[in-house]
């Protein structure tokens, strides 16, 4: 059986995952990641879990269509409560907000360790994640764009090194596509436009108030001048 294509999306996952890894799947809903990492033999293992009893019950027929059965483990789980016991060591948590995100890793202390790889895609408030990373100990070491129905998704990859940083408003917003070209990365220049665009009706709405929106307007500058 040919396996499930996967959107640009959810594509953006899969070079970073390591070969032989054992996956972790947070918030899998159908399990597509998890049955072509190890239908494709790239991963050995993989467990999809979400919080939800509806998307583990079509994950695990998904996951029965293709014969995976023995390699996919699916689990009903808050974030990575219990995943531990299956020894992930690449975790994937895609299609939540940044801010989720920051809670389920919070959660789970035991991601605190360099043999354990995160690839994270924010829907929202990507600055929260990058922050929280660099102040936690963890070092990006892969970051990619991507798009899907319009909308432009950034895709951050770390591991824990345990040495905290501060980071910039400008990193935290773009990562390393503050700096990057956009002949290297075709996406950042939308990327860059939707954010001034979001952040410029935000503020409107604050001037609109009779708030004070200086900062506001500050970084809707710096943020002009990396076009």
């Amino acid at each position: 059986m040919q396996l499930p294509k996967l959107d640009h999306r959810l594509q953006t996952a899969v070079p970073f995952v390591r070969e032989g890894a054992t996956v972790a799947d947070v918030g899998t809903d159908h399990a597509y990641l998890p049955v072509f990492l190890t239908g494709t033999g790239q991963a050995r293992f993989a467990v999809a879990s979400d919080i939800n009893e509806g998307p583990i019950e079509r994950a695990a027929q998904h996951v029965a269509e293709y014969g995976l059965s023995d390699k996919v483990k699916t689990v009903r789980a808050d974030g990575l409560a219990g995943l531990e016991e299956y020894r992930p060591t690449d975790i994937i948590v895609f299609g939540m907000g940044g801010e989720l995100i920051v809670r389920i890793l919070r959660d789970a202390p035991w991601v605190k360790d360099p043999a354990i790889r995160l690839i994270l895609q924010p829907m929202t408030h990507a600055e929260c994640l990058r922050r929280y990373l660099a102040e936690e100990g963890f070092a990006t070491v892969g970051e990619v764009l991507s798009r899907e129905g319009g909308k432009i998704y950034q895709t951050v990859v770390a591991a824990y090194n345990g040495t905290p940083q501060s980071i910039d408003a400008l990193t935290a917003e773009l990562g390393r596509f503050a700096t990057a070209k956009n002949e290297e990365e075709p996406l950042r220049a939308p990327l860059i436009a939707h954010r001034i665009e979001v952040l410029e009706a935000a503020a409107a709405g604050k001037e609109k108030a009779g708030r004070d929106t200086g900062a506001e307007r500050a970084f809707i500058a710096r943020l002009r001048e990396c076009l």
